[in-house]
C-alpha cells in the first residue's frame, strides 16, 4: 500500500463522514427553520453522492489500483456527476429562502434548464463512463451547463451578500469559486497530467467550507432564539 493510498483514503473518510455527520445534524436540529433542513439535506446530497465515487477509489488505491477498477469509479463518477447537480439546484432555493426572494420564474427555470441538461448529457453513452479511457470530449460537455449553473450561483449569492451585508453567507461565492477554480484544470489536464488529480482535494476542501457555513449558521440561529427565549 503506498503513501498516497493510505493518506488519500484518511482524507476521503474524514470528508465523507464530516459533511454527512454535518448535513444529519443540520436536519435533525433545523426544527422549523426549513432553510438549516435544506442545507442540512444538501449536505447529505454531497457526502452520499461523493462515496459513490471515493469509496471505490479508496478500495482501489489499497488493493490492486485503480486500472482494475474503471467500471466501479466510472459508475461513481457518474452518481457524483448527478447529485453535485442536484447540490446547485438546493443550493439556489437556499439563495432564495436566505435572501426572501420571491418570483424570479425566468431564474428558477433557467437554474432548473442548466441542471437538466447538465443531467441530461450526464446520460448520453458517449460519456462512456464504464471504460478507462472515457473521452475528453464529453467531459467538457457536461461540465459546459455545470460551470454556467455553478458561474450563476457565484453572481446571485456575490451580489445578495453584498447588497445585506451578510456575515454569515458573505463567502459562499469565493467557496463555490474555489470549487470550480481546482475543478475545472482537472476535468481538463487530469488524464495528461495525472498531477493535476491533487487539486480534487483543494475542491473538496472548499465544498466542506460551503457545509461549515451552514452548520455555523444553524448554532448562531439556535443561539439567537435561546437568548429570546431568556429574555
Amino acid at each position: 500500500m503506498t503513501m498516497q493510498a493510505v493518506m488519500e483514503t484518511i482524507f476521503d473518510i474524514v470528508y465523507l463522514c464530516t459533511v454527512i455527520a454535518l448535513g444529519v445534524r443540520m436536519i435533525a436540529g433545523a426544527g422549523e427553520r426549513k432553510q438549516i433542513k435544506l442545507f442540512g439535506i444538501m449536505a447529505v446530497v454531497l457526502g452520499c453522492g461523493d462515496a459513490f465515487h471515493l469509496v471505490p477509489r479508496a478500495y482501489a488505491l489499497c488493493t490492486d489500483g485503480l486500472a482494475n477498477h474503471a467500471a466501479a469509479l466510472g459508475f461513481g463518477k457518474l452518481v457524483t456527476s448527478v447529485t453535485m447537480t442536484v447540490f446547485y439546484v438546493i443550493l439556489y432555493y437556499i439563495w432564495k429562502m436566505r435572501y426572501r426572494v420571491e418570483g424570479k420564474n425566468g431564474l428558477t427555470a433557467a437554474v432548473w434548464g442548466l441542471a437538466i441538461v447538465r443531467i441530461f448529457l450526464c446520460f448520453m453513452p458517449g460519456n462512456d463512463w464504464l471504460s478507462a479511457s472515457a473521452p475528453l470530449s464529453w467531459g467538457i460537455y457536461r461540465n459546459i451547463p455545470f460551470a454556467v449553473l455553478g458561474l450563476l450561483m457565484i453572481v446571485l449569492f456575490y451580489r445578495k451578500a453584498k447588497k445585506t451585508a451578510d456575515s454569515g453567507f458573505g463567502f459562499m461565492w469565493l467557496a463555490i469559486t474555489l470549487s470550480f477554480g481546482f475543478y475545472i484544470p482537472v476535468v481538463l489536464w487530469a488524464d495528461t497530467i495525472p498531477a493535476v488529480g491533487a487539486l480534487m482535494i483543494t475542491k473538496t476542501c472548499a465544498y466542506v467550507w460551503i457545509v461549515v457555513m451552514g452548520y455555523r449558521e444553524k448554532k448562531q440561529t439556535g443561539q439567537r432564539k435561546a437568548r429570546e427565549y431568556d429574555k
